[in-house]
Parts: structure tokens; sequence; C-alpha cells
């Protein structure tokens, strides 16, 4: 889908730039250009869509059907399940967490899709079946799924809304007021004018913490070497996990760039669980996911979020070392 992008990210940093192929300026740089025109492009598409779904989709029927409690959490598991088939690196998926939110969906319901979208994906899996096979491959996007579905049912039972920030408090006052002066029989094309300009304004919002957090990202793609970690997440120590975790918070990337040094880690003795438990940390939690939803959220409900998540990711993990 978004091969054209890495086309010219290679000829803008490997040709016009001249950097070598695989040096960690070139790699980190062409790593910059791929994620912050995909996301932009991401972020322009989806604001763009859920405008116009929000303009004809009947949303506070779907808010209300997801909020019944005689769905004893299946709206969790759904979003969760979402999460899954759509092949976004977290940083992708924020566009879709503001998207969400707009839209008036639960703030729990949309964590779940927020911490299983980066996790598990078709791609991945594809990969993961070929290094680890079928029965970790199961167990892997089994465990995704219900970690996503849990953590999303656990930070909603905690009632952070009052912790998303004034910018996205202020859009979704916005998006009611323009509801309720909206005239129902607007045709799409005179909608779109307004759609296109309120996506937009949400770009002009997040632009430079889209910026600043991929650049973050770049940097740790280009230059944190695979042998510092190694190091210290041996079979032979007990606290493997959680160091494992801990290691994985500052990279960044997506699952199926990081499969390849899980690969490495497990052949060289590190067990499975350990490895995969770091492999959810990068890609589930980083330092530039908490840039970018620095912009909806407070550090407060951020530190909960990242707090939730690396508690379950852990279970994972040594789960992943029992079972496998």
């Amino acid at each position: 889908m978004f091969d054209w992008i890495q086309s010219f990210a290679d000829w803008l940093i490997y040709t016009v730039a001249g950097l070598p192929l695989h040096s960690k300026w070139g790699d980190a740089l062409n790593f910059f250009v791929y994620d912050t025109l995909k996301i932009l492009l991401l972020l322009f598409l989806i604001t763009s869509i859920m405008g116009v779904v929000n303009s004809y989709f009947p949303v506070d029927r779907i808010r209300n059907y997801l909020s019944r409690n005689k769905l004893y959490g299946l709206e969790y598991f759904l979003a969760s399940t979402f999460g899954a088939i759509t092949p976004f690196c977290s940083c992708s998926s924020v566009p879709l967490f503001i998207g969400f939110v707009k839209g008036g969906i639960p703030l729990g319901v949309t964590f779940a899709f927020l911490i299983t979208s980066p996790l598990v994906n078709e791609v991945a899996l594809a990969m993961f079946v070929g290094m680890f096979g079928l029965k970790a491959t199961i167990i892997y996007a089994t465990s995704g799924i219900l970690l996503g579905t849990i953590g999303g049912i656990v930070l909603g039972r905690l009632k952070l809304e009052k912790h998303l920030t004034p910018w996205v408090q202020n859009i979704l006052a916005n998006a009611q007021a323009e509801e309720e002066l909206e005239e129902e029989k607007q045709t799409l094309w005179q909608r779109l004018p307004g759609i296109f300009k309120e996506a937009l304004g949400i770009i002009k919002g997040v632009f430079w913490y889209i910026i600043i957090g991929i650049g973050i990202g770049a940097a740790m793609h280009g230059f944190i070497p695979t042998g510092f970690f190694e190091r210290y997440i041996s079979k032979d120590n007990p606290f493997a996990v959680p160091i494992a975790v801990i290691l994985g918070v500052p990279m960044y990337s997506n699952a199926a760039g990081v499969l390849p040094i899980i690969q490495v880690f497990v052949q060289k003795g590190i067990p499975i669980g350990t490895a995969i438990a770091f492999m959810m940390a990068v890609v589930g939690l980083s330092i530039p996911e908490a840039t970018l939803l620095k912009k909806v959220m407070t550090w407060k409900m951020i530190a909960i979020f990242f707090a939730v998540v690396t508690f379950f990711i852990m279970l994972s993990g040594y789960l992943f070392n029992i079972i496998l």
C-alpha cells in the first residue's frame, strides 16, 4: 500500500542525498522520510473518512450500543480484533485514536484498538509463522488480542476521560456543535470542504508532535546496536522479561521491522517469551508514541496507559516462556 512512499524515500536518501545503503545515517533518514509521509497521509485520509462517517452514520447509536453492559466485554474484543487486522504501527495508530475519540467511541474501547493495532498484523503473522512455527504464531496472535481486550477493559474502568488534553476536548465540543447545527439534507459534496478543512486543522495541530516523535524513532532505529540488548536478556536472568520491556521502550519500529532481531535473539538462546516481550515493548510502547500521544493525553494519562500495557506485556512474556 505504501510501496511508492518507500520508493520515494529510497530515491531521496540513497540517490539524491547520496548516503550509503544500510548506513546509520542513511537508514535513520530513510526511516524518517518514509514514516513522516506515511503518517501524515494516514492522518489526512482517516480524519477525512471519519468526517464522512460522522456526517452520515448514527454515531450516538453505536456509542450507546458499545456501552451496554450486556455485551460483557465484546466491544473491547471487537475493537482489539479490528486493531489486529489493521497494518499500522503505534505512531500510525494515533490518528485512528483521534478519530475514534471524536466519533464518540468509549475511551476504553479505543484503548483496546490502540494497544493491539501495532502488536498484531498480517505481515507480522506471516513472518512469525516462518520464523517460529504455527503454534507460536497462534499463541502470539491470541495473546495480542487478549492483551488489547483486557487492557482496554482495565483502562476503561479507570475513567480517564478527564485526562484528555484541552485540544481534544475542543475537538469534541466543536464536533458536537457542528452536529447540532448541520442540516440533515446536506449532500456529501456540500460537506466535503468542511470535512477536509477540519482534517487539515487536525494535521496542523499534531504536525510538530509527529515530526519530533518520528525524529526520535529514526535516530534510535539507525544508531542503537543490536548487540547492546543481548547482554542483558539472556535465559539465565530471572528478570530478563522486565529488563527486555524496559530496554524496548526507547526504541521504535513496527512488528515486521523488529521481528528479524527477535529471530536472532531466539537463535542465540534468549527465551522466546522474553524476545516477544521485547518486541511488544518496541512496537506497542515507545518514546515516539508517547510524544505523539502528548497531543491528545496528559502525561498522567500516558503514564497510566504505559503502566497498564507494560504490566500485561510482562505477564505475556512470562506466560510465553512457560508455554513455549
